[in-house]
């Protein structure tokens, strides 16, 4: 069975408490994996059965994987036809805004190191790549009239090349780097923008669709919609309350409507699933009054239910704490109608169930109370929430400053996820955590290991039904508003260095380690350099970077 047959049709697993009765769409899954099972699969599930003495093993042949994103690592911004994205125009015209006024008009250079890239994932035994598509360089000027060549030759090699060494694409459509041709157009808070998605969509499916089975449409609506829209982060719209929710409500119709023309034409002709990626920081409650209880739900529902509700849920539609708080909001400050838009009926039901798969992003928690109920005249996301999100001063802190190591909060998260939408199939998209410099990262293989075991925990003891974990990031990379400062990769890379020379952590052993055995090791004090590390290199392309 390959990678991808498994998180196509693997079946619930009952090895914990919660499992739900198999309808017969899970018998044709099972049907499924006994059709595909072959030899790759076999010698995956002894391995994951029967070695080593550790208790914590992801067994059923659970996949482990490495992720990336176009803008964040491939460089060569304007070579070969590629259009300009709104993140290079950002980052061109407003270095200030970015902590170390850097760009990644040259990153990680990927766009030129494919088989090197594709070597280590081989060498570390993962089972999938997730990477993004970038829009501009496929369909320059943003749309399907003019397709580039090279972009299609980029993403042939690349998917090539990991078929050759037996790794799994996951690809995202759509990782924040949006044509600025169509931002000049208004963005995503303009309705015609899902369309125009459909057209991308469309080349993607048609050019790729042979070679990639689990596709991914957007990557955190929540975070380039609140944070670009509403933020700072490119396009910087600064809107928040307004071009945030603009912008969610044309992402959600853009997904549902990809969506159905994945499912309408080409699911029978190539196979494979289609699902979202959205993320989930965990919001705890504060206290156990009953306010900051209702508070800490209404922050879930603002922040996963914007987007799970009207693809995940029963009912459908945007969470009706959403919908009250905001169309009140709106109605008290005086607009003459809600500045959250309203779905059709016919959209409605275009949405709800629009999935193949959940993949979920999670890396940190929050506490949350109750607001001061004081509505200001300007709007404002947090304002409708009308709650306080903060973190406790003595939770271990990262190079992030919003990032605070917290396990336990992945679980919670997960149960969550499983009681609210009638546990869907998961695919933990993106997991990790940022750094100093350097190689002796036991703090990252500290966070990974906790972070695992409470996902175990989620899956074992709970039931939660979750079938692969990807960590973010395979490379150190363009971390957005905060440039190379933020270090998330298993590997660093040597900016300094005129072939961005690629070096493994101590985290990329550890991690090696549990993608090829399955297993959390008892220990991980012996992760030191040794004679067993030594076949993981530095390694840097020998040609200049352009």
């Amino acid at each position: 069975m390959t990678m991808a047959s498994y998180l196509l049709c693997i079946p619930v697993s009952c090895a914990g408490a919660g499992c739900r009765d198999i309808d017969m769409s899970r018998i044709i899954h099972l049907f499924c994996v006994v059709i595909y099972l072959d030899l790759l699969y076999c010698v995956n599930a002894s391995v994951l059965d029967n070695v080593l003495d550790s208790k914590v093993c992801f067994k059923n042949g659970f996949l482990f994987g490495v992720a990336t994103a176009s803008y964040q690592i491939e460089g060569a911004w304007n070579v070969s036809g590629k259009g300009e994205s709104i993140w290079d125009r950002y980052t061109h015209e407003h270095p200030e805004r970015v902590f170390d006024h850097q760009n990644a008009d040259t990153a990680d250079a990927s766009y030129y190191k494919v088989k090197e890239d594709v070597r280590v994932m081989k060498e570390m035994g993962i089972s999938l790549y997730r990477f993004s598509v970038s829009w501009p360089r496929i369909l320059p000027n943003g749309m399907s009239n003019e397709i580039n060549e090279d972009g299609l030759r980029y993403y042939h090699e690349l998917l090539d090349e990991l078929k050759l060494n037996g790794i799994t694409p996951v690809v995202t459509m759509y990782h924040w780097d949006l044509p600025q041709s169509l931002q000049d157009l208004g963005g995503w808070t303009n309705p015609i923008m899902a369309d125009y998605f459909v057209d991308y969509a469309r080349v993607l499916l048609e050019n790729f669709g042979e070679k990639v089975k689990i596709w991914l449409t957007f990557n955190e609506p929540l975070s380039f919609c609140h944070d670009g829209y509403g933020g700072d982060d490119a396009p910087g719209g600064r809107s928040s309350g307004f071009e945030d929710y603009l912008c969610g409500h044309t992402v959600l119709r853009a997904h549902a409507l990809v969506y159905r023309l994945f499912d309408n034409e080409f699911r029978r002709k190539n196979g494979g699933v289609m699902g979202i990626t959205l993320c989930f920081s965990w919001m705890e409650a504060a206290t156990t009054s009953a306010e900051d209880q209702a508070a800490a739900e209404t922050a879930r529902q603002f922040n996963l239910g914007w987007f799970a509700h009207p693809i995940f849920s029963e009912s459908g539609d945007y969470p009706p704490i959403m919908r009250k708080l905001v169309d009140a909001n709106s109605k008290r400050q005086g607009f003459p109608r809600s500045r959250l838009p309203y779905f059709t009926p016919q959209e409605v039901k275009m949405l709800k169930g629009s999935y193949d798969f959940l993949g979920l992003n999670h890396y940190t928690t929050y506490l949350i109370k109750q607001g001061s109920r004081k509505l200001k005249a300007t709007p404002s996301f947090l304002d409708d929430m009308n709650v306080k999100v903060f973190q406790r001063d003595d939770w271990p802190k990262t190079n992030s400053t919003w990032l605070k190591v917290v396990p336990w909060g992945f679980r919670k998260s997960l149960n969550w996820v499983r009681l609210n939408y009638n546990n869907p199939k998961t695919l933990i998209t993106e997991n990790g955590v940022a750094f100093e410099a350097g190689l002796r990262d036991i703090r990252r293989i500290n966070y990974i290991d906790s972070y695992l075991r409470s996902l175990h925990d989620a899956m074992f003891k709970d039931g939660c039904f979750v079938v692969g974990y990807i960590y973010w990031s395979l490379l150190d990379n363009f971390e957005w508003m905060r440039g190379f400062s933020e270090r998330f990769g298993l590997y660093e890379v040597d900016y300094k260095s005129p072939n961005l020379t690629r070096t493994p952590r101590l985290s990329a052993k550890y991690f090696t380690n549990v993608a090829k055995t399955g297993c959390l090791p008892n220990s991980y004090a012996d992760y030191t350099y040794n004679s067993d590390y030594s076949s993981m290199q530095s390694y840097g392309d020998q040609d200049q970077c352009v």
